[in-house]
């Protein structure tokens, strides 16, 4: 069984990913522990609003060939098959390249020895020149397929020259290897000059930094097609909403005409102090509605499901996968044992009071087969942070110190520190649990640190 990995995204958001096989079902919980002066609670971020805004799932066809050289460089042929069959193929290479790429240049940043690092430069250059003349090898004459072709090629074309760019700004200085590194340059000239020979992009969009990059983004979407799994999301409790809405305002509108009713016995005329003692009542009305509602529907929705994702392939439109999605807040009696264990393994000035946020994600691959050459897909969710520093308070501290009769200071920024503890549970209800510490400003994440673990199943 593969455990789930938990990383860094962006600045202020971390994905979750896992691979599933054919018939997985996978079960994911997360329990945020967020500490009260972040000011985060029920009414400060609704579950709702941060599900809409800042919560992500994808799903995409996955392979284990994550390296250059084992990139699948196989297109069916212009004259065989069908233009889905070409398309999906072309798609496939394409999120195959960009993915194997970044794993690469991210593990050749990490060497710290110079002749390796300039080492593996010099092959990475070399295997992604032989994958871009694999695949403009096969430039099909048809115009509807040449259209795909064209945004592909751009598109990596661009990615290219961009990654090895950003591999050139962060590489370590070394006058001997100054012919490695203009190689590189060489590459980044020449994809340049071949974007430029074919037209690929006008020079007003070229003249603009947002505008290349917004282009370039839109090409990489439509290069997903028929990987990434298009998405239908639905809430499964509108029409329970709805019902429990109506049948509260029935009840309190019944209240309300029997009180009516009743105060015949003592006004027997319309007077003034009746007009004011029906106001008082519907003003109460009104005050009391929404918070009665807002109660009854969080008791009535407690450990339910609230949405429901369905994955379907975009060429074929069979359904590929289906996911149930559970976000709520929760006390501290809601926890599970072994989360509760964990969370107080902290040290004692870390345990503060919290709000207590839990995530589940239910996967269930429900898809016959896969495409040729794919035994699983990864699904991926997404966790924007952004609505946690709302609320955070700006500015920095200063520090000061002395030395001698010398007084001196420091800025310090002011960091908040959330622990997260993830549960994974496969089809034979073995589970594997992790706990994280993320330390968080308003401008970032500074860290993610992997903190005790329990496994009960092997990997």
């Amino acid at each position: 069984m593969k455990i789930v990995s938990l990383i860094q995204d962006e600045n202020l958001s971390f994905k979750v990913s896992q691979q599933l096989p054919l018939k997985a079902t996978q079960q994911l919980d997360l329990y945020f522990s967020i500490p009260d002066d972040m000011g985060i609670n029920a009414i400060t971020l609704p579950e709702d609003t941060y599900f809409y805004s800042s919560l992500k799932s994808h799903l995409a066809y996955f392979s284990q060939e994550v390296h250059l050289p084992l990139v699948r460089s196989r297109f069916i042929s212009q004259t065989k098959g069908e233009e889905s069959d070409y398309r999906s193929n072309l798609n496939l290479f394409s999120y195959q390249f960009r993915l194997a790429l970044d794993n690469d240049l991210k593990q050749s940043l990490q060497e710290q020895d110079i002749d390796a690092f300039y080492q593996g430069a010099s092959e990475l250059l070399e295997q992604t020149q032989n994958l871009l003349k694999k695949l403009r090898r096969y430039t099909p004459p048809d115009q509807k397929l040449s259209s795909y072709f064209e945004n592909v090629d751009n598109y990596l074309s661009w990615y290219t020259e961009q990654s090895f760019l950003n591999l050139l700004a962060n590489s370590p200085k070394s006058s001997e290897q100054t012919s490695i590194r203009d190689k590189i340059f060489d590459l980044c000239r020449s994809e340049s000059k071949y974007r430029e020979d074919n037209n690929y992009n006008s020079q007003i969009t070229l003249d603009d930094p947002n505008r290349i990059t917004n282009k370039m983004r839109l090409l990489q979407r439509l290069s997903e097609f028929g990987v990434v799994f298009k998405k239908e999301t639905s809430n499964l409790n509108n029409h329970l909403k709805r019902l429990v809405r109506g049948t509260v305002t029935a009840v309190i509108m019944g209240f309300m005409m029997a009180i009516v009713l009743n105060s015949r016995t003592i006004y027997t005329e319309v007077t003034l102090l009746l007009i004011l003692f029906l106001g008082l009542l519907y003003g109460l009305r009104e005050v009391f509605r929404d918070d009665l509602m807002r109660i009854i529907w969080r008791w009535i929705e407690k450990g339910r499901p609230k949405w429901l994702h369905i994955f379907h392939d975009s060429l074929s439109k069979v359904k590929m996968a289906q996911q149930t999605i559970w976000l709520e807040y929760i006390n501290e009696k809601d926890l599970p044992e072994k989360v509760d264990g964990l969370l107080q393994k902290r040290r004692q000035q870390n345990k503060q009071s919290a709000q207590l946020l839990h995530f589940r994600c239910e996967t269930k691959i429900t898809a016959k087969n896969f495409k040729p050459g794919f035994e699983e897909v990864q699904n991926q969710l997404f966790f924007n942070m952004t609505p946690f520093v709302r609320f955070l308070k700006k500015g920095e501290g200063r520090l000061f110190s002395f030395e001698g009769n010398k007084v001196s200071n420091q800025g310090v920024e002011r960091r908040y520190q959330m622990n997260l503890v993830l549960v994974q549970k496969n089809m034979k209800k073995e589970e594997f649990y992790q706990r994280y510490k993320i330390t968080i400003n308003r401008s970032k994440i500074v860290n993610i640190e992997t903190m005790e673990s329990e496994q009960n199943f092997d990997e």
